[in-house]
């Protein structure tokens, strides 16, 4: 069926075909094609353009219905650069000062000139740009002149500034130490130290390490441009700081144009160098000191540029034609010149060759040593530190301090004898009294080095104790009670071989002739037993014993004793404005009751604590006196929480505890509670005779000066600056601690006498100058003088030639030597005193730690300026790259993995 269907399909179809081609023709296939195209062409050009105009005629409708009219791009570019430029109106006020505001108009001025203009202009010549840059500029100093008078500026200035250079000084000695340590026969290189300053940074810092910043230019530019940009934020208005270009431009000024050049010069070693002798440029060059660097000093370009420019002057003199009286002194000076010469030589010639010598084991080992008396040493400062370290690791301390302490005793019982002769003339009878306390204090030593109890005990003979037993308990103590015992002690010090003659052939004998300056030039020609010539030293003085007037009263009464602060007030006299506390005290007796009202200053219970705490040392861990404030202390808030804190303190002191444990106590409370006028004075004769096992710092050895900081000691800011100086330029925490508290008493001494209670008045109106509007001013100029000099800016210095800066490095040394006064070489030695001096000398010569110190600085002065933000946290985030942190995580890490396995 199928099939016969498909057959008949064909069939017709190809009638069809035939009969097409007899009717039409053979082209009929062709036009059948023709004109199919032309039928879909045509239908197809139909549809386009009714499609076409139908869409337009939508799309307009819809334009005005939705979309509200706008005109073209460039037509709206065209017609804004048409219009007049509008004038945008600079404030020039910025601080409120205009002899400030002067010179920063300025600085801005000559920045946007010489940093952006040069190269703006050939682009554009619209000074909107510009004038937008510059109010921009503006804002961020007019928000930081307002911040900077919000701030207090005295505990930056007289505490964090001390801080941070005295902990940098301390990382620098630290790190010297640990090259040292190493190894001792090869010394160690430039790279070496900076290195190591950075592992001993991190160590002591903790969280933060400044390696990156200080030795990467690259990561030092990344750094200031991250903080310029937090800078920006805080001090720009939202809507400058989210103008990218803006902020972009203003943060690269501010970090390449300002602060990258001026960081660059303040950690310049030649610039240091230059500006140390500038600032001793008073003093004259003693030839003394100069002679000394040449022979201390180890690098070799100082001495060849020395050598080199004593050769020069040489051949100058030479060359001159003269005659008469010049020929003598032209000889002199080529004399002077050719010693210079052959002494850099000799120096340079050892260093190449590494035989250095060490003078201090040259002379222990063939030098002929001047003999120094014991008696001499007693009584100086320098050598007597020598004896008791020897004296300690012998065993023989006790006989020592024994000796001191009956020095001081003497003393201080005739002193006290005198004033009770001079009252009994008067009228006035205390003899009880008196005889009473010399009684304590010779009972005291005795118990504490000759009584059977006493660990360690004085050897004597046993008759002598006894005979001064005897008199103790018959007889009323005499100035010279002791002096038969203490002659036996100090023929036993210089006679026996274990004390004075062995420490005369020990290496602390050296170093004492060190410090005292004797190895080359020796003072002292005398025999063991003191013939000669006497010592020209420093005496230290008496030992004082502080032995004050104190009331008869027995500890029984004292224990009924009871006191409480009932008010506070501020007083004026002469000018001066203290804050005074009103103490109400009853005693109860058997038969009576007594209440009376006594007054008393801070300075008061800060002396009288410093007395009780220096005699019984068990208080100072149970006592805490509240801390000192030296600025804004007269606050009413603040003098009502002082009130409160010594009246816990008052409370804590009376307890019937604290009078059984030390009944000698008794004495001093009621002398400070009784209605007079306190007599000050501390317990010298406890601060000075050293006990008899020193004490150690309880801080660990790698931590910041400030940790170090106790709220017990004198809050005297000079003095505290001073010692903390004194600490690290002359590393005297690893000195004994007899000579710390001697150089502390002298620079009480020094400062009472010299200024009195107004030092820190006149610190606080220094501080005040330092913020002024005229000494701000004048920084500024020097700024802008130093970046412009006659308005241009500065060229690049070129580098100084290297001799010239090796021998302004020698100029350098040699000024800070001889301005070294000689009272400070008798109290910590001559050697210490070089060696600290060199050692904060030799901290400035390395730019890269020159670079930590003025970042720390500037860290410290922007978390003064902004306390309320957390810029500890951000800089920490900013140096968390520092391959050094990454080495002490991991190494804390490794420490810590062992005691974790084990939990």
């Amino acid at each position: 069926m199928l099939t016969e269907t498909s057959l008949s399909i064909w069939g017709w179809g190809s009638l069809g075909i035939v009969l097409s081609l007899i009717t039409f023709g053979p082209f009929v296939i062709f036009y059948l094609a023709f004109y199919i195209l032309c039928f879909v062409g045509g239908g197809f050009v139909v549809t386009l353009l009714f499609g076409k105009t139908n869409s337009e005629k939508y799309l307009e409708q819809c334009e005005h219905s939705f979309l509200p009219p706008t005109s073209t791009g460039i037509p709206k570019c065209l017609e804004e650069m048409k219009r007049e430029a509008r004038t945008i109106k600079i404030d020039r006020r910025l601080t409120g000062a205009n002899i400030i505001d002067e010179p920063l108009q300025q600085v801005i001025q000559f920045s946007l000139r010489d940093y952006v203009q040069y190269w703006y202009y050939t682009l554009s010549d619209d000074e909107s740009f510009l004038l937008e840059i510059r109010q921009t500029l503006q804002n961020a100093l007019i928000q930081f002149a307002t911040r900077s008078k919000e701030i207090d500026w005295q505990p930056y200035f007289t505490t964090r500034i001390v801080d941070d250079f005295g902990t940098h000084l301390r990382v620098f000695r630290k790190a010297q130490q640990k090259i040292t340590e190493k190894d001792d026969q090869v010394k160690g290189s430039a790279e070496d130290l900076v290195d190591t300053f950075f592992e001993v940074e991190v160590e002591m810092e903790k969280h933060v390490c400044r390696d990156l910043v200080c030795t990467s230019p690259k990561d030092e530019e990344g750094f200031l441009r991250d903080l310029c940009e937090v800078l920006l934020y805080l001090l720009l208005p939202p809507g400058d700081f989210q103008n990218k270009i803006m902020r972009y431009f203003v943060r690269e000024i501010l970090a390449r144009g300002v602060l990258l050049p001026l960081i660059n010069q303040l950690s310049d070693p030649d610039y240091i160098n230059q500006y140390v002798i500038w600032m001793i440029r008073d003093s004259n060059c003693n030839y003394e000191a100069f002679m000394n660097i040449i022979k201390l000093s180890d690098n070799i370009g100082e001495l060849e540029a020395v050598r080199d420019k004593a050769a020069e002057e040489l051949q100058y003199l030479r060359s001159l034609d003269t005659a008469g009286d010049d020929i003598n002194t032209i000889k002199n000076q080529i004399n002077s010149l050719l010693f210079v010469k052959k002494v850099c030589d000799s120096r340079i010639q050892r260093l190449q060759s590494g035989k250095e010598i060490n003078t201090v084991k040259l002379a222990a080992n063939f030098g002929k040593l001047c003999t120094v008396p014991l008696d001499s040493i007693l009584v100086d400062n320098v050598a007597l530190q020598f004896f008791m370290d020897y004296m300690q690791q012998t065993g023989g301390q006790a006989h020592l301090f024994f000796w001191m302490t009956v020095e001081g005793y003497r003393v201080t019982a005739q002193q006290q004898l005198e004033v009770l002769l001079s009252r009994q003339k008067d009228g006035k009878h205390q003899t009880n009294q008196t005889k009473g306390l010399l009684r304590a204090a010779a009972v005291g030593i005795y118990e504490q080095y000759l009584s059977e109890k006493a660990s360690p005990r004085v050897t004597v003979d046993d008759y002598l104790v006894a005979k001064l037993a005897d008199t103790l308990n018959h007889e009323d103590p005499t100035p010279e009670i002791f002096d038969d015992i203490q002659r036996k002690v100090y023929e036993l010090m210089l006679r026996d071989e274990r004390f004075y003659p062995s420490f005369r052939q020990n290496a602390l004998y050296v170093r004492m002739l060190a410090e005292l300056d004797m190895l080359k030039d020796p003072s002292f020609r005398g025999s063991d037993d003191g013939d000669g010539e006497s010592f020209n030293g420093s005496p230290t003085g008496s030992i004082n014993l502080s032995l004050d007037d104190l009331s008869n009263v027995s500890s029984d009464d004292l224990v009924q004793l009871h006191a409480y602060i009932s008010d506070t007030g501020v007083c004026n006299d002469h000018g001066k404005t203290y804050a005074l506390y009103a103490i109400t005290v009853h005693r109860r007796n058997l038969n009576s009751e007594e209440m009376w009202k006594t007054y008393r200053r801070y300075s008061d219970f800060h002396d009288f604590h410093m007395r009780i705490t220096e005699q019984f040392e068990n208080l100072s861990s149970i006592l805490k006196l509240p801390g000192k404030k030296t600025f804004n202390n007269m606050d009413r808030d603040f003098l009502e929480k002082r009130k409160k804190d010594l009246n816990a303190y008052l409370q804590l002191l009376l307890t019937p505890e604290m009078m059984k444990a030390s009944p000698a106590l008794a004495h001093y409370v009621y002398d400070f509670l009784e209605n007079k006028a306190y007599s000050k004075g501390k317990g010298d004769f406890a601060r000075k005779v050293p006990p008899l096992i020193p004490k150690t710092d309880s801080d660990p050895e790698h931590c910041r000066v400030s940790a170090q900081l106790d709220d017990t000691v004198d809050d005297n800011i000079p003095l505290r600056v001073m010692l903390l100086l004194m600490d690290e330029v002359f590393d005297l925490k690893e000195r004994n601690q007899w000579l710390r508290r001697n150089i502390k008493n002298l620079l009480q001494q020094l400062i009472r006498a010299t200024y009195g209670d107004t030092i820190n008045r006149k610190i606080v109106d220094h501080v005040d100058w330092m913020t002024s509007p005229e000494q701000v001013a004048d920084l500024v100029k020097r700024f802008r003088d130093a970046f412009w000099p006659n308005g241009i800016l500065a060229e690049t210095v070129p580098c100084r030639d290297k001799a010239i800066r090796m021998r302004t490095r020698v100029a350098g040394k040699t000024k800070l030597l001889s301005i070294m006064p000689d009272e400070l070489k008798h109290i910590i030695g001559a050697e210490t005193t070089r060696k600290g001096i060199l050692r904060v000398f030799e901290m400035f010569q390395h730019n890269q730690l020159n670079r930590r110190m003025v970042y720390v600085f500037l860290e410290g002065f922007l978390e003064t300026l902004f306390p309320q933000y957390k810029f500890r946290e951000l800089f920490n985030k900013l140096h968390s790259r520092s391959k050094q942190m990454q080495k002490y995580k991991q190494k804390l890490q490794t420490t810590q993995a062992p005691s974790l396995q084990k939990r």
